[in-house]
């Protein structure tokens, strides 16, 4: 099959990079990058670690609103599909790229594969909510994650396509983890962050990692909100690592709210710095629903800083470890207690470090197994 794969954000290219060997081993594939991240470090850098060919066709259609972003991915999608006429338009879970690719497609009458189908946050307020939507009702492969995606797929009057394959990230996790083991990883890291935090020493368990992204946490309510949820939990002997998007470290300087000197904002990293930062911490704090998902295969406690998630089961399948706070800071402090204590956090990530065995999902395969049906 000759196969156009349309990425155009950070935790995309991940599962690009996770889904493109066994891929390329049978098919013919036309990479497209939107541009979505369209800055360096928050996608070329990524392009570099984790081995992507430079795609074929890289748009540029990073920044403006939703409607503006779409808009030139659309525009500049259409001709590039109509010329290249592939068997299939492959596009990667619920970014505004999702959706231009997945419409751009079905509107030349090409079949859309949608990887990370059927998932459901239930709360239509999420842009993220209405790409997904949209990209299942238009796709002919749905190529669902979790078993619960597959059923919320046929409450939606969706059954024929859907195959349950798995989950890519972590076949990329599994592929990593051997690599980020051992404590000694955290030094050259802490050396790469000194810029943002001179003296930084990282120890397991002795610090908190949390990424901030979404649109919804910009608003300046939900902003005072966060910002005072960590500037409660991060102290002098235990700092709080802040991986934090351009966009919202934007908006938080429009809105003079500030952190705390023990609140450590740092660029977003790379994929096997933030494995290992999520790894080795006491907890894990974010609104991202690849580290969610990263976390709770890490072993690490998690607090999800959302109203709803659509990873659903992750949460379940925690054993308590996976906690939704929505932006509660009091109901945030007494989880990450319960969670990881100051005096026991050390050696619970020592031990959870000592002993991961992460196993792939298999996604790779059953996905370009199932575009062979």
């Amino acid at each position: 099959m000759r196969i156009v794969s349309v990425v155009g954000t950070r935790p995309q290219l991940i599962k690009a990079a996770a889904l493109q060997p066994a891929l390329r081993a049978r098919h013919a594939e036309v990479l497209i990058d939107t541009g979505q991240h369209w800055d360096d470090a928050l996608a070329g850098s990524f392009f570099r670690e984790l081995g992507l060919p430079r795609p074929d066709h890289s748009l540029g259609a990073g920044g403006g609103s939703h409607a503006e972003q779409t808009a030139a991915m659309l525009l500049a999608l259409e001709p590039i599909l109509a010329a290249a006429k592939p068997d299939a338009v492959l596009v990667y879970g619920d970014t505004n790229s999702t959706l231009a690719g997945s419409l751009a497609a079905a509107k030349l009458g090409l079949p859309v594969a949608h990887v990370e189908a059927g998932l459901r946050s239930f709360d239509r307020r999420m842009p993220e909510e209405l790409n997904r939507i949209v990209a299942d009702h238009l796709a002919r492969w749905l190529l669902a994650p979790t078993a619960t995606a597959v059923a919320n797929l046929r409450a939606e009057g969706i059954t024929a396509g859907v195959t349950l394959v798995g989950d890519l990230l972590q076949d990329l996790a599994a592929r990593v983890s051997p690599e980020i083991r051992d404590p000694a990883v955290l030094r050259p890291i802490a050396a790469d962050l000194a810029a943002d935090a001179s003296g930084l020493v990282l120890q397991p368990g002795g610090y908190l990692f949390a990424t901030i992204h979404r649109q919804e946490n910009r608003e300046v309510a939900a902003m005072a909100a966060w910002v005072g949820l960590l500037n409660e939990l991060a102290s002098p002997g235990r700092p709080l690592i802040l991986a934090l998007h351009p966009g919202t470290r934007r908006a938080l300087a429009e809105a003079a709210i500030g952190l705390r000197r023990d609140v450590v904002i740092v660029d977003p990293q790379g994929y096997r710095t933030s494995l290992a930062l999520q790894l080795h911490a006491a907890a894990v704090l974010t609104d991202s629903g690849g580290i969610q998902r990263e976390a709770a295969w890490l072993g690490t406690p998690c607090l999800v800083l959302r109203d709803t998630t659509e990873w659903s089961e992750a949460v379940e399948a925690s054993a308590g470890r996976m906690v939704v706070v929505r932006l509660d800071a009091l109901r945030a402090a007494a989880e990450l207690d319960r969670l990881a204590p100051p005096g026991l956090a050390p050696t619970l990530a020592r031990i959870r470090a000592a002993s991961l065995s992460l196993a792939p999902a298999g996604a790779a395969q059953a996905i370009t197994a199932a575009l062979d049906g």
